[in-house]
Parts: structure tokens; sequence; C-alpha cells
């Protein structure tokens, strides 16, 4: 911890790549949240654990049943590929390099671009990484706000249901009656 190689969340992480590009002004504070949450979810997916921040509220925090945790992989695992088909693979194996494997710009810079100078192959992938987060981020917003739509057109379906009224019932050997 002396060499400031942690940040100074709880769990304590390596400080990552994406930390540099939020203190350089390239991405947003939302973009780095976004990536999180997809490191979040990856990590919940793949590894089957998932962290709690010491902030979290108490009631967030539930105990669960082999079915109901699964459940939630799954969806984290749907956000992950929903991710993946939006940005495409090359994206995604970026955000798997850059906030899973934990690669500094040079590490991933000599992997994807061997031909290049270390130099050159450091700047171009710090901008890749920079306008991937900044999609990423963009994905999302427009994920919730697909989310938040379909919960709006629902309700207001289940609110015109009950709204109507039934036909009054009949007798069954009456004549019918024309409503």
């Amino acid at each position: 911890m002396a060499r400031s190689d942690f940040t100074g969340t709880h769990p304590m992480r390596v400080l990552r790549t994406v930390q540099g590009l939020l203190n350089a002004g390239d991405i947003t504070q939302p973009a780095a949240d976004a990536a999180e949450r997809w490191y979040r979810d990856y990590v919940f997916g793949y590894c089957d654990y998932k962290e709690f921040l010491q902030t979290a509220p108490k009631a967030s925090i539930t105990r669960h049943d082999a079915v109901s945790w699964q459940m939630m992989r799954g969806k984290a695992m749907a956000r992950i590929t929903a991710v993946r088909n939006a940005l495409g693979l090359c994206a995604h194996h970026r955000l798997r390099m850059l906030l899973v494997d934990e690669l500094s710009f040079r590490a991933m810079g000599a992997a994807l671009f061997p031909a290049l100078s270390a130099s050159s192959a450091q700047r171009k992938i710090a901008a890749q990484c920079a306008l991937l987060l900044e999609q990423l981020e963009a994905f999302e917003e427009a994920a919730r706000k697909a989310a938040k739509q379909a919960r709006a057109t629902h309700t207001a379906a289940k609110q015109a249901r009950a709204t109507h009224t039934a036909a009054p019932l009949q007798n069954p050997s009456a004549p019918p009656t024309i409503v």
C-alpha cells in the first residue's frame, strides 16, 4: 500500500488504468462507474462470487438459496452478453484485458499491436479504451431507459386492464340481451 498501487475503495483493489483515464480527464465518472459495474457482473457471472461495498445498505445484502443465487448469476451473465453483442467481441476482449486482467496500456498495446512501437501502441490502446468506456456507459444508459419505458408500459397496461369492467353476467335460461 505504500507504493500507491491500490485504490482507497473497499474492497481494496489494484489501481487500474481506468483510474488513470479518469484522472487524466479522458473519461467521465459515469463511464468509470459503468466499468466497475461491468467488472462486478463479470466476476459474479464467471467466478461465482459477489463483493459488497461497506456502504451497501444491509437490506440489499440478503441470503439466497441455490436457485435464486444462480438466477442472479444468470442475469449478470445476460448483461455481459448484451454488452458483448452490442459493442462487439473486440470490445469485450479489451474490457476483459483492461478490467479483469488489469493489464497496463503498455502490456495491452504490446499484445494487440505488436508491430507498433511501445509508445504508439500505448497511446492507441489508451484512446480505444477511453472510447470503449464511454460507449459502455452510453449502452447502459440506453438499456436503463428501455427498461424504465418497458416497466411504465407494463404498469399502464395493468392499470388499463383493472379499469375495464366486465360485462354483467346473464342468466343462461333467459334470452340473450344486447349490452
